[in-house]
């Protein structure tokens, strides 16, 4: 056998869960499953399935855990998977022991606390018991015996599941089994004397189900309970009690034995709950033994008698009456009344009428004292039956009691009460039939009189009691009838519903009962037909107890009810209400009851007609109160105008006049059983919502003009028509048949032949109408329309004559006095007459009507055109339109020329234009439209002015009004609505009609266009409703006779297709339909035939379903599908009037079609843009404009979209298009150049065109100088500035990320030379004065001025490559603000140059070579620039290390004959810088170094020229890096070159070389710094010169440091002294040397005297031959521009003359004549005398503090 686990856990598992429910350890059980059932079968099924559970219950008790009863949906029953073994259990064997293992599982797990799973265990044990039941009832048997201590609930839930058992198999017990069971339930149900009723009900449940098959055991067992003179257990009793009930025929043999055990002890019974107990034992006994004694026939002992157990229950009987009734228990009274009853049928008769008089008191006072009065009421009415059966005389004496206690019970209202009130009045009533049967004339004699009474809970309880004493008691009711209809006098007319509705119950009974034959009778037949005819209105409210519907039991749905009944169902009332009935058809007040009468009638006439033809025809001799025929045709064809009038009145009615056919006519008796069936069957077809009216009454005009046609007696109809005219006044409440009845006089009338009879008729029509009555002036005029059809002569005759008058004129004098209401009143008269003449013309002859049209009838009605009445312009506007319509429909219309179109045609538009814009009140609007449909194809043709101002007008009239009314708005308003502009579509589609041409169309669809783009949706929806219709009817009627060019279809397209997004889901519908419609046009005008259907095209039709969604995605989603459809069908032409119109639509207020007309916009180009490439600048031009206009967010991104998609396919176009854009660019422009860098390769080339824009053209043009002299202004041309602006904008944009770095040598190479030629650009003067305004808030914020445009973008760009480094570091040093000045231009590009090196290594080679194509620019700040930033990246090591250097230095040496100083200059520069980038790559250079240098220095003949204070600036820094035998050739011409520096030096020139060697800007140090590197130079080129210079050349060596010496004390910072100190220890002299650095040291003030006296001493000393040309070269400073070098170079030249004799220092010495130098002599004086000359030239040093009086004087 399978296992149901499948493994060891999950048998673990189940078997804990068992233990945990059941407290008991069960073993694992394996049961045979179905063949080829898998280890998993034990587990619950997978819902909606169902299978067959093999195996032990575990799973199937976890299952009901898990699965509460409410969510087991495995078979549909709420039972634990275990009942499905119940199957398998019928077909197959399984061993006992299975079977009780099985069982035993359930029995442990009913002890559960869930009382769900104890249910289903319950269950799953009936489900066994079932299959095996003597099996099951045995385990529970041996498991209740088992298990003593189970708590009693468990126990009494193992019972009720034996009783479930044990009431369907317990006839398959064997005894000894039933005997187990029995001994079983009796110890379970005594085993606790205490009550535990739930316990010891379940085992006296199965005691009573084994009984009913084994009493004889089960009787033993109790009566061997039943202990003489002991009080017996209450269950005993209860299950005595029970099996009395349930096998009467088995318990009653035993009852004398079990009573005379009981009976002994009823004395000791204390308790209240022993007596009920009693009490319920004994009321079962009686009622077994009556069963008993009823069915003799059947039981097993027929010879026992109703004395067997008299003596019994008398004594019995004794103990409840006089002593346990008595109890203050009340459940313990109700007890015991409700056991007397029974009791008392089997007391002896004379023991019974010895108690009645204290009996039936006693009960009478319980009445009192119980609220619950059923069991009081029952017991009563046993008790009376007894009585009566024994032929009581003292009940005669309790007669008036009795009725009194019972008449109160059935007055109680039932409405108020419990629902035993209901039982109650059943058991007073059977009170009553029992007292009616034995005293009828007391009964009526106490009841009748209460009839009276004006209580309504009496009368309504008296009239019940009547109602079922006629049906109970009907012979003894037989000879009071008369009596009890005369007491019917006053409740009929009581006006109470409830009182009512008794009334017609008694009725009802009396009808059955023969009572109506009575004299008196009718009054009860008219009593019913008046409550048929209440109102609804009047019907309850609030229903009965125990009614579902409220209408039901309404006193009008109560009495039709009996009408019909008693009609049908009663043989003997057929004779009383046939023909009495026909009375009540045609008075007013029975209206509401024609439904009910016709049924009536229809069913009585069938059964004369059985019954014979003599039998059914009406005597109206004998019947004078009968209506003719004539009124009971007229009235029963009028109420079947409104056939669903009262519960279907109308087919009732036409049923009762094809029945009456005998009675009417004899001659339609054919023609109405063939036409009537048809009307029947239409109205079978419909409701009342759906009944075309109009249709209808014209069926039934139809029907009567078949009629007279057939009977076709001038009299008779004659005689109908006056019958039709007297009932007039009867409809006056009811306007709708009303004016059906004005019809059918005219139908009449136009039958008639006497033209007399006419005249005289129409004229009292016209004196006697209710002018004020709108259907009356309505119906009116039908009639003389319908009569105009036979006699149009007379009709028109009477017509004019009612005009001309005196009693038209009179009316109107008489209503002239109310002069308030004279003028309403008399618009009335007219407006009817004026729809009498509309209803003539439409009606009449259309080959006589033509001639009547203008002369009669339009001459009539014109002349009140000038009226204000509403009403009565209505009635001129209805009329008209008939006249129109007439013309129209006749066949004579197309060569009728109509003289009064154009002024009919006016004047309704004027009626239309005077109606309200936002509301629609009255039809005119509907009628005048009409009107103008039916005279627009009428000739004279409208012209083109008329025809757009009817289209205008109306359009503006209808299109304006508020939303389409809802149903509960009023059924009346939203048909006005649909008719309305049913009658607007009707006119368009004429007015096209007229034109059929694309031209024509477009007419139509611009009058459209406001209301299709109108910012409300109703307008909108109706708008595109109308499109719709235009484009279907143009297409259904296109004829095309030639291949022609439908020109407007991408106009009409564009207008549309944005709508398939509107917020209203009917205008997207419509929408697709017109796109739909348009593209089928077009097919049609490419020759298409008009059954042909296109794929394409067809598509549209399956999207329509996606415009209904509401999710966004889906919406646009369909939209951009329906673009696509249109992409494929439009024909190239129309693809830019189509793009331009849905341009248009970015700016619609609806948000949703402005989004629906960007994704097809984008759709078209996507599809479709490859033809555009001519469009692409005039759609760029559009789309920007239309971006200044348009509000919405999401147009901004459809837009870049579009550009992006043009520029996929028209790059180059699309980059022209927008660098036209004007500047300074708005912000929408800059938006649209960012869309095209979204995708990268899209991106560089966008980048690429925009470079070659911006060198294509020249960067500035020079404008003529306005003053003479002056310097010509550099204008910034257009083009380049753009393409630097749209430059900044693509690059901005992230995504251009990938672009940028592919282009990054061609950007920064072309955006570094655009900054260098714009620096000191001016912007063109109309955008500077753009700039000097304010830029608009819709405008780019950037600065528009050329540079600082072309350094934005270079940052810009450095940004979008990843060099954010370079541009902080440019940030930190103020780079870029350097690079926007003239002045800072060259140093900003030399940090920039830094920046790259140090940051942005690895992008140089490249940018080098890219920037070497641009050494020949024709533009100096271009080589000025590129110089500088190459000159800069020397200073780095960068070059080396990237293999630059050569490239770089002969890049440079390539500028050195450059025309620009500065390029020059820079250049110089460049070379130096390689001292400190690659101070080892100098030697290998310094040659061309040296040589460079070298000619800096003879750059132009300015010794002050800033190329060669640069080239000495270089000199100083390369002179000590450059091998010793590079200097040999060059040293001479250096000293040549140096000597004019110092020569020529002025403070100014300080400061310019300072400027030069430093740049602008420079701290004062950095000019110290010039000179210091000058003096070094000195020093290295001396140290040189001692070592390889010939001693010929020292000469001009020691030349050149006398102007060191002469400068000491004039230039600030003293970098000469600087360059004396450095040169010191290359002269050879170690004394000199030491004089140097002692007098020259930094930071110390120059005592100058002592220094030059002792610098002559050592140089006479030791370079005595050098004297001569020092002394001439001195000479040469004697004439110094420089006042302080004048003085000094006397001094110098006195200190070298020859040295005197020691003794003859003190002697004056010849001095040349210096007296002409100023401070010459003091000078000299200074230095013969030894002590110091002049220490400053100029101002003192404030550190050494004034100088001496003649130094300052020299000075």
């Amino acid at each position: 056998m399978p296992s149901v686990f499948s493994d060891d856990r999950e048998q673990e598992g189940d078997l804990s869960l068992v233990t945990r429910m059941t407290g008991h350890s069960v073993p694992g059980i394996a049961l045979a499953g179905p063949p080829g059932a898998s280890p998993h079968s034990a587990k619950p099924p997978a819902e909606g399935h169902s299978q067959l559970l093999q195996a032990t219950c575990i799973p199937c008790l976890r299952a009901s855990l898990l699965h509460p009863p409410s969510q087991q949906l495995w078979d549909g029953r709420r039972s634990c998977p275990c009942s499905h073994w119940v199957k398998e259990a019928e077909t197959t064997d399984m061993t006992e022991s299975s079977m009780k293992k099985l069982a035993s599982t359930l029995l442990d797990a009913i002890t559960d606390k869930d009382p769900l799973v104890q249910e289903q265990v319950c269950s799953a044990l009936c489900s066994l018991g079932e299959a095996r039941p003597v099996e099951t009832l045995r385990a529970c048997e041996e498991y209740l015996r088992q298990h003593d201590k189970l708590a009693h609930p468990y126990r009494a839930a193992v019972l009720r599941a034996m009783e479930r058992v044990l009431s369907s198999r317990a006839s398959e017990l064997d005894k000894d089994t039933a005997s187990t069971i029995i001994l079983l339930a009796s110890s379970e149900m005594t085993k606790t004397k205490d009550l535990v009723w739930d316990w010891q009900q379940a085992a006296s449940g199965v005691l009573v189900a084994v009984g009913r098959q084994f009493i004889s055991k089960v009787m033993e067992e109790l009566l061997r309970r039943l202990h003489p003179g002991t009080l017996p257990h209450c269950a005993v009793l209860h299950t005595l009690a029970s099996l009395s009930v349930a096998n009467a025929f088995g318990v009653v043999p035993f009852l004398p034995s079990v009573l005379s055990s009981l009976l002994p002890v009823l004395g000791v019974a204390k308790q209240d709950t022993v007596r009920v107990a009693f009490c319920s034992a004994l009321q079962r006994f009686s009622e077994g033994a009556l069963e008993y004694l009823a069915n003799l026939d059947r039981a097993p002992d027929p010879t026992v008698r109703k004395d067997a157990f008299a003596t019994d229950i008398f004594s019995a009987y004794d103990v409840l009456f006089h002593q346990w009734l008595q109890s203050r228990e009340a459940k313990l009274r109700l007890a015991v009344v409700e056991a007397l009853g029974p009791m008392s049928h089997l007391l002896p008769s004379e023991r019974l009428e010895e108690q009645l008089p204290k009996l039936l008191p006693g009960i009478l006072a319980l009445y009192k004292k119980h609220a619950e009065t059923f069991y009081l009421s029952k017991s009563l009415g046993q008790i009376l039956e007894a009585a009566v059966s024994v032929g009581s005389r003292t009940l005669e004496t309790q007669l008036d009691a009795l009725l009194a206690a019972l008449h109160s019970q059935i007055c109680v209202p039932v409405e108020s009460s419990s629902p035993l009130v209901m039982s109650n009045q059943k058991e007073v009533l059977r009170c009553f039939t029992v007292l009616a049967c034995s005293s009828p004339d007391r009964l009526l004699a106490f009841l009748l009189p209460r009839l009276d009474t004006s209580n309504e809970r009496t009368r309504v309880g008296t009239l019940q009691v009547v109602r079922h004493v006629i049906n109970s008691a009907a012979a003894q009711m037989e000879d009071k009838k008369p009596f009890i209809l005369s007491s019917m006098r006053l409740p009929l007319l009581d006006t109470n519903s409830k009182v009512k509705r008794a009334v017609v119950q008694v009725i009802s009974a009396m009808a059955h009962h023969g009572y109506l034959e009575q004299p008196g009778g009718e009054a009860m037949i008219e009593y019913i037909v008046q409550q048929c005819a209440l109102p609804p209105e009047q019907e309850p409210e609030k229903p009965g107890p125990g009614s579902k519907d409220p209408k039901a039991d309404s006193v009008r749905a109560i009495s039709v009810r009996t009408l019909y009944l008693v009609s049908t169902t009663v043989d003997r009332m057929s004779h009383v209400l046939w023909p009495y009935l026909l009375q009540f058809l045609t008075p007013v007040r029975f209206t509401g009851a024609l439904t009910p009468l016709c049924r009536s009638l229809v069913h009585l006439a069938q059964k004369r007609q059985e019954a014979g033809a003599d039998a059914f025809l009406i005597q109206y001799d004998a019947h004078a109160s009968l209506p003719s025929p004539y009124a009971v045709t007229g009235r029963l064809l009028v109420v079947s105008s409104s056939p669903y009038l009262g519960d279907g009145r109308g087919a009732a009615a036409l049923r009762l006049l094809s029945v009456l056919h005998p009675n009417i006519h004899p001659l339609l008796g054919q023609h109405w059983e063939t036409t009537v069936p048809l009307l029947l069957g239409y109205l079978d077809e419909h409701t009342e919502e759906t009944l075309p009216q109009e249709e209808w009454e014209e069926k039934l005009l139809m029907f009567l003009r078949d009629t007279l046609a057939i009977i076709s007696d001038n009299a008779w109809i004659c005689q109908l028509s006056l019958e039709l005219c007297r009932q007039l006044p009867c409809y006056d409440e009811a306007p709708q048949e009303k004016n059906f009845l004005y019809k059918c006089i005219g139908t009449t009338l136009g039958a008639a032949s006497s033209k007399e009879v006419v005249r005289k008729h129409l004229q009292e029509l016209l004196e006697t109408a209710r002018y004020q009555e709108e259907a009356e002036r309505e119906g009116l005029a039908c009639c003389f329309g319908i009569c105009a059809i036979s006699h149009l002569e007379d009709t028109l005759a009477q017509l004019e004559d009612f005009v001309r008058s005196e009693v038209f004129r009179k009316s109107i004098g008489i209503l002239n006095i109310f002069k308030d209401r004279s003028e309403n009143e008399v618009e009335k008269v007219k407006s009817a007459l004026i729809l009498c003449y509309g209803h003539v013309a439409a009606r009449a002859p259309r080959e006589l009507v033509l001639a009547k049209v203008e002369s009669d009838i339009l001459r009539n009605i014109c002349q009140h055109f000038s009226t204000k009445d509403p009403a009565l312009k209505l009635c001129l506007v209805q009329s008209v339109c008939m006249v129109s319509r007439a013309i129209c429909s006749s066949t004579q219309a197309g060569s009728f020329h109509f003289t009064r179109k154009a002024e009919l045609v006016a004047q309704m538009m004027e009626f239309i234009r005077a109606e309200p814009p936002d509301s629609l009140r009255t039809p005119i609007r509907k009628k005048a439209m009409l009107t103008c449909t039916y005279l627009v194809s009428v000739e004279p043709a409208l012209d083109e002015q008329a025809r757009a101002d009817v289209i205008h007008g109306c359009l503006h009239s209808i299109m304006a009004l508020l939303p389409e009314p809802k149903e509960e708005d009023g059924g009346c308003q939203k048909s006005l609505y649909l008719e309305t502009l049913h009658a607007l579509e009707d006119l368009l589609t004429s007015l096209l009609q007229r034109n059929m041409t694309p031209q024509g169309l477009q007419i139509m669809i611009e009058h459209l266009s406001p209301w299709i783009k109108s910012p409300r949706g109703h307008e909108r929806a109706r708008a595109l409703g109308l499109s719709a219709l235009l484009l279907r009817y143009f297409l259904e009627h296109l004829r095309v006779s030639a291949l022609v060019p439908f020109h407007n279809l991408g106009l009409l397209i564009g207008l549309f297709s944005p709508r398939c997004a509107d917020l209203w889901p009917a205008t997207r519908q419509e929408a697709v339909d017109c796109v739909y419609s348009l593209l089928y046009l077009q097919l049609g005008y490419e020759g298409f035939s008009r059954d042909y259907r296109d794929d394409v095209a067809e598509r549209l039709l399956s999207l329509k379903d996606g415009l209904v969604h509401p999710d966004p995605a889906i919406l646009f989603h369909t939209c951009h599908s329906v673009g696509q459809i249109i992409a494929k069908r439009l024909p190239p032409d129309q693809l830019i009037s189509l793009l331009l119109t849905m341009f248009e639509a970015l700016g619609d207020p609806e948000k949703n079609c402005s989004r629906a007309a960007t994704v097809m916009i984008n759709c078209l180009l996507q599809e479709r843009g490859g033809v555009l490439q001519e469009k692409v600048p005039e759609i760029v031009s559009v789309l920007r404009s239309k971006l200044q206009e348009a509000q919405g967010e999401h147009v901004l991104p459809a837009a870049q979209h579009s550009v992006y998609l043009l520029a996929t396919q028209h790059c180059a176009a699309v980059v022209s298009s927008l660098l036209g854009s004007p500047l300074p660019l708005d912000s929408h422009t800059c938006m649209l150049w960012r869309a095209l860098a979204v995708e990268p390769r899209l991106a560089a080339q966008v980048l690429g065109l925009l470079l070659e824009k911006m060198s294509r053209d020249v960067p500035f043009k020079e404008s003529r100088a306005f003053l003479l002299g002056r310097t010509p202004d550099r204008v910034a041309t257009l083009l380049p500035l753009s393409a630097t602006c749209a430059l900044f904008e693509v690059m901005s944009t992230p995504a251009a990320g990938p672009a940028v770095l592919e282009l990054y040598p061609q950007l920064f190479v072309v955006l570094l030379l655009r900054v260098s030629c714009t620096v000191g650009v001016q912007l063109p003067r109309n955008l500077q004065a753009q700039e000097r305004r304010g830029a608009s808030p819709a405008l780019a914020t950037r600065n528009l001025e050329p540079c600082s445009s072309a350094v934005d973008t270079l940052r810009s760009m450095l940004l979008r490559s990843g060099s954010e480094d370079v541009v902080q570091r440019m940030d930190l040093e103020g780079g870029w603000e350097l690079l926007r000045t003239s002045a800072g231009h060259e140093e900003g590009a030399t940090r920039l140059a830094r920046a790259m090196a140090e940051h942005a290594g690895p992008r140089l080679p490249l940018v080098l070579k890219t920037l070497a194509c641009t050494h020949s620019s024709a533009y100096e700040n271009q080589r000025v620039t590129t110089t500088a930033f190459l000159a800069e990246l020397l200073n780095s090591n960068v070059a080396n290390d990237l293999m630059l250097l050569d490239s770089l230095l002969e890049s440079l040496a390539a500028r050195q004959k450059d025309t620009c100083a500065s390029v020059r200059r820079l250049v110089l520069r460049g070379l130096a810088n390689l001292a400190s980038g690659c101070p080892d790559k100098v030697r290998t250079h310094g040659p061309q170094l040296l040589t460079a240098m070298i000619g800096g220095l003879d750059d132009g003949d300015n010794p002050h020229s800033p190329v060669a204070l640069e080239a000495m600036l270089g000199l100083a820094r390369l002179v000590h890096l450059v091998e010793s035998w590079d200097l040999r050739s060059g040293l001479l011409h250096v000293a040549i070159r140096i000597r004019p520096f110092f020569d020529s030096v002025t403070v100014e020139s300080a400061d310019l070389q300072g400027c030069c060697f430093a740049g602008p800007g420079s701290p004062h140090p950095r000019r110290w710094s010039s000179g210091r590197h000058l003096s070094a130079s000195l020093g290295t080129l001396t140290r040189s010169a001692t070592e390889t210079v010939r001693t010929s050349s020292w000469t001009r060596w020691w030349a050149g440091w006398r102007p060191c010496c002469c400068t000491c004390r004039t230039l600030r910072p003293p970098w000469p002294a600087f360059a004396l100190r450095m040169c010191g220890p290359n002269l050879a002299c170690e004394e000199l040397s030491a004089a140097f650095q002692k007098h020259l040291q930094e930071g110390r003030a120059l005592h100058f005297g002592e220094f030059l006296n002792t610098t002559c001493k050592h140089l006479m000393h030791h370079f005595p031959d050098l004297l001569g040309r020092l002394l001439t070269t001195c000479l040469f400073y004697f004439k110094s521009s420089w006042e302080n070098v004048r003085a000094a170079a006397p001094l110098f030249t006195g200190k070298h003359h020859p040295l005197p004799h020691p003794h003859a220092a003190r002697q004056p010495r010849l001095m040349p004549p210096l007296h002409r130098v100023p401070g010459a002599a003091l000078g000299a004086q200074a230095a013969a005398a030894g002590g110091p000359g002049p220490a400053h030239c100029g101002a003192p040093d404030p550190a050494e503090g004034p100088g001496p009086r003649g130094a300052d004087e020299g000075c």
